[in-house]
């Protein structure tokens, strides 16, 4: 209730002043005046109209006050649209950009998978093929080409059924050896070994059958010297994102032993990122590239889970956020 009688008496002080002023004009010329007494009726008349005048006048010019500010206030938010506007351009911009790069990625990944699938559907007409279950491959490959991007896939098949089934024993022996070879190649070593020990089961006194499970391991002890020597030239070169990246690779490869003989040089690849990435950070957030320091605190969390900085990071990813979200407004 105080409240409302303290709004009415701002919004209406300067008429309340106004009429108080006239009240005190008119108590002064009767007090100290006998201007009221002796004047004739028509200087009455005009004094009135002088006060009417006055009052006029006066709520006028407040009038003109408020229209004035009303004005002023109107031009502040025509500013602040054309900011908001702004601001909404800028984001649909930036929302574009992320929608094609978005569209980008995903294309990239649907080829990946593509790529992944062919390579799974052809292991899977090839085991079908194995087991000299010929319908099965057959109802198989009839999947496959009812997709129109796997049609030129099943051609492939289909020729690749029909040899089989037309080949000799020691012919289908010899295209599985290929195919395996091929895993081989591919660095496959899991289909790889499996398919080798059912040749080996399947044809016991072949000696290429066993020498295939020997290619095998010296596949992979190729594979572990170039890694191992990958590795020794990255450090050396002091090339820290390539040699955790032939690392990752390499630690497959390696026994427990071997693991610990390289674990101090690991450790210090490991240092060696995290100082890195938390130089570049402290130098986006000293630099108020918000959006850069979101991308390297969530990389060091996501590398460096353990680690102190990345506890550090965590507990500041939504003061991060939050100055992204403003520095894109």
């Amino acid at each position: 209730m105080n409240s409302e009688k303290d709004g009415f008496l701002r919004r209406f002080k300067w008429h309340a002043l106004i009429i108080c002023l006239a009240v005190v004009i008119v108590v002064a010329l009767t007090v100290f005046t006998d201007i009221f007494h002796t004047a004739e009726t028509n200087l009455l008349r005009q004094l009135v109209l002088m006060l009417g005048t006055l009052v006029f006048v006066s709520a006028l010019l407040t009038m003109i006050s408020r229209v004035s500010k009303i004005l002023t206030a109107l031009a502040e938010n025509s500013a602040k649209l054309e900011d908001v506007t702004g601001a909404l351009e800028k984001i649909s911009a930036e929302l574009t950009q992320i929608n094609h790069i978005t569209r980008v990625s995903e294309t990239a990944k649907s080829i990946v998978f593509r790529d992944a699938d062919k390579q799974s559907l052809r292991e899977a007409v090839f085991d079908k093929l194995q087991q000299q279950d010929f319908d099965a491959a057959n109802q198989l490959i009839e999947q496959i080409g009812q997709r129109p991007e796997y049609e030129k896939l099943a051609e492939q098949l289909r020729a690749q059924t029909d040899h089989y089934r037309d080949a000799t024993d020691h012919e289908r022996f010899n295209q599985i050896a290929a195919h395996i070879e091929k895993l081989l190649d591919d660095r496959h070593w899991a289909r790889a070994s499996a398919k080798i020990e059912a040749l080996i089961k399947a044809h016991p006194e072949s000696e290429r059958a066993k020498a295939l499970r020997q290619a095998l391991i010296d596949s992979k002890q190729d594979r572990k010297r170039a890694l191992l020597a990958a590795w020794d030239d990255a450090v050396k070169r002091q090339e820290t994102d390539r040699s955790l990246d032939i690392l990752r690779e390499l630690d497959f490869y390696l026994t427990p032993n071997e693991g610990l003989a390289l674990q101090e040089a690991a450790r210090d690849v490991f240092r060696t990122k995290l100082h890195n990435l938390g130089v570049q950070f402290a130098i986006a957030v000293t630099e108020k590239q918000w959006v850069g320091a979101l991308e390297i605190g969530e990389q060091i969390i996501n590398d460096f889970p353990n680690s102190r900085m990345s506890g550090e990071i965590r507990g500041k990813l939504g003061v991060l956020q939050q100055n992204v979200q403003l520095q894109n407004t």
